[in-house]
């Protein structure tokens, strides 16, 4: 892609995130998601492959039924209350209609249907900025109105967010694939929490990002997007296959590392909450997505591929790995520490 129009799409996507995150009016929240939209359609289709066509297609569909969703519940609870502030929405049709409208752009359950596509057809890093940036305006705009929600509704798609996640992922062999079924199991984490706990969803989405954005850096540097091409890269950069099993083990959640972080804070605020049962079954639920993690970690680092293997094996090239992707594998593994300075933060 032309750098120039790079540039354009890419301050385009910035300037779109900042103004949802900034915006009190429902119009300027609106515009800002448009923009967004908008902006990330090019980057995805910008491979021209039939595949990539026809996310861009897909993204596009889904995203105009959910803005327009969003805008006719901003409307309607402008007319019972003439009321446009954000913050302000108090009808209940207006605000079973905005849950519908902000999980269609997050690609919670059931409107899940549309991202694991998505994500298959886009490149590494379009697919990056689809599971991560393109998700915080939609996550920002459900805190701000999240007092108003319906918690029943919330805690029924993210149990379904998290089981279907889980489930769908065990059968995949695509990474990219994985990675989204991965993305629909967090976000049920992050709703569950979500109105008891505005700020530990937050903390989750941010956790989440970044090891997502660790395992993403990875699989375009080592340049896999299959489990059995996963097989034979460890003979390129060993170094970085054996790290990326431990950002993996990060993301489903294992103790010492990073992702144990968010899983452990929101058991115990449910569990502060009195919602024992809510807590047991999202900690099982987690299992499923463990299972998947494993699988992968276990292809990419433990498991060598058979003399009759299909793929041809990748001399140890000297590609050096790159700064970011140093940084952000390191602090997937390694932030439980500071746990106690996350939890104090006001």
């Amino acid at each position: 892609m032309n750098p120039q129009a790079l540039l354009i799409f890419t301050m385009s996507l910035l300037l779109g995130s900042s103004t949802v995150i900034s915006a009190n009016h429902w119009i300027m929240a609106w515009a800002g998601l448009e923009i967004n939209t908008l902006s990330i359609l090019p980057l995805i289709s910008k491979t021209h492959h039939p595949r990539a066509v026809e996310a861009s297609t897909k993204y596009f569909l889904v995203q105009a039924a959910a803005s327009t969703l969003l805008l006719f519940s901003s409307m309607t609870n402008a007319w019972f209350t003439g009321q446009w502030d954000i913050t302000q929405l108090t009808h209940p049709m207006s605000c079973i209609m905005l849950t519908a409208a902000i999980s269609m752009k997050l690609g919670l359950v059931p409107f899940h249907f549309w991202f694991p596509e998505v994500l298959q057809g886009s490149s590494p890093m379009t697919s990056l900025l689809l599971a991560t940036a393109m998700k915080f305006p939609p996550t920002v705009l459900l805190i701000l109105t999240s007092p108003s929600l319906n918690y029943t509704l919330l805690s029924l798609m993210a149990i379904a967010s998290t089981a279907l996640g889980g489930w769908m992922g065990l059968n995949q062999t695509q990474i990219r694939k994985i990675l989204a079924f991965s993305s629909i199991s967090h976000l049920g984490w992050m709703t569950i929490i979500l109105i008891y706990n505005p700020k530990l969803t937050l903390v989750t989405f941010y956790l989440y990002s970044l090891m997502t954005a660790a395992i993403f850096f990875t699989i375009n540097i080592i340049n896999t997007l299959k489990l059995s091409t996963v097989m034979t890269a460890w003979t390129k950069i060993p170094s970085l296959t054996a790290m990326l099993m431990l950002t993996l083990l990060s993301l489903a959640g294992l103790p010492p590392l990073t992702g144990f972080l968010p899983k452990w804070l929101i058991i115990q605020e449910l569990t502060k909450q009195e919602l024992t049962v809510t807590a047991t079954i999202m900690a099982l639920l987690s299992l499923l997505g463990l299972f998947f993690y494993l699988r992968l970690a276990y292809c990419a680092t433990i498991t060598l591929p058979p003399n009759s293997t299909n793929h041809m094996k990748h001399w140890q090239t000297n590609k050096s790995v790159n700064m970011p992707a140093a940084i952000l594998t390191m602090l997937s593994i390694m932030l439980l520490p500071l746990s106690p300075m996350i939890m104090t933060t006001p």
